[in-house]
């Protein structure tokens, strides 16, 4: 209902010259930065939503690489250019396997730039992210009764199975390690009898292969960022030398692999409890110049290099709703949405 309502109130705002005027006020206004915050580029009926968000945005926005959009963020004013059309980034995070198959087509077709994080830990080692594997234990699962840490959780009833979800993406979100959390989906594979090996279905959900890398890199309309080595979400790990290492070594792996330079970091999950100092601290020890977050914002050239919020969006989305956040008359009115609904549309 609240979805439905969004799309209807997007609408009024975009036919009726609202979207436009908020859009023409956007641009005079000092020198912003809008980066949009994707993680699939495709996802079933919705896989033309992304097309329709590219064909908006190309229409009224300048899209460009991240790099190129921050160098000219924090440019001293007598070097910035004068196009005063929005600034606008897509990126992506993760690297799934779709970035390539359809954001990736998608780019090269339209000629827009794209950005992606990648995680080198991922690339090419036939496993899910981890945050896709409760979801796959419990669909998979060979034992329909099973206990663990003394509780037992019957798979026959979706009250068994919403628990055990829970329970492992608990176990999983909150490791210590990286050490940990593997061992853990170890134990839960043995326990529920799951091959951690991909069946062809689940070859969609994969994370990209580095010659699927190469290949957009050549085509000049893909540029890649890091998000760390094997995902874990930083603020929670132990030890601060597992910290730094994860965000240094992803800066090395993908350079190598690369030849090239990579400027860009972002943090997994990327919320205010999962970047703390020691988190900040390793980003620049690792010699990023900037690195962006998952907190909902526009970028001006008062934000912090290393603190750099973006607007979180999906293929779900209608492109009415993203015309209405990227002009600015979204983020106007939520105050009034939250006073009104409760909460944001």
């Amino acid at each position: 209902m609240r979805k439905r309502f969004g799309i209807l109130l997007a609408a009024f705002f975009y036919y009726t010259g609202l979207v436009r005027l908020f859009r023409w006020c956007m641009r005079r206004m000092r020198k912003r930065v809008i980066i949009l915050n994707y993680h699939r580029a495709g996802e079933g009926a919705n896989d033309n939503n992304l097309r329709k968000h590219i064909l908006y945005l190309r229409r009224h926005c300048r899209i460009m690489h991240l790099d190129e959009a921050l160098e000219q963020l924090y440019a001293p004013a007598s070097d910035r250019d004068t196009d005063r059309r929005t600034i606008v980034v897509l990126t992506f995070d993760d690297g799934y396997y779709d970035n390539y198959t359809q954001g990736f087509t998608l780019a090269y077709e339209l000629q827009v730039p794209i950005t992606i994080f990648l995680i080198p830990g991922y690339i090419e080692s036939g496993r899910l992210f981890w945050w896709c594997e409760g979801d796959r234990l419990v669909q998979k699962a060979g034992a329909r009764v099973v206990t663990v840490d003394d509780v037992t959780y019957d798979l026959n009833t979706p009250e068994g199975r919403m628990r055990l979800r829970q329970y492992i993406d608990v176990h999983l979100r909150y490791a210590t390690s990286v050490t940990e959390r593997e061992a853990f989906l170890e134990h839960m594979y043995e326990v529920l009898r799951v091959s951690p090996a991909l069946t062809a279905e689940e070859e969609k959900d994969r994370s990209l292969a580095w010659g699927e890398i190469l290949k957009m890199q050549e085509s000049g309309w893909v540029s890649f960022g890091a998000h760390t080595m094997h995902h874990p979400i930083l603020s929670y790990l132990a030890d601060p030398a597992e910290v730094r290492n994860e965000v240094k070594a992803s800066r090395y792996v993908l350079e190598q692999r690369l030849g090239r330079f990579v400027h860009a970091f972002a943090y997994p999950v990327g919320q205010h409890e999962h970047i703390n100092q020691t988190v900040i601290e390793a980003v620049r020890e690792a010699g990023f110049p900037w690195a962006v977050t998952a907190l909902s914002g526009i970028a001006t050239a008062e934000s912090q290099p290393l603190l750099i919020n973006r607007l979180l969006t999906d293929c779900q989305r209608h492109w009415l709703v993203l015309a209405a956040e990227t002009s600015g008359i979204w983020q106007y009115f939520a105050p009034l949405w939250k006073k009104i609904l409760g909460s944001e549309v």
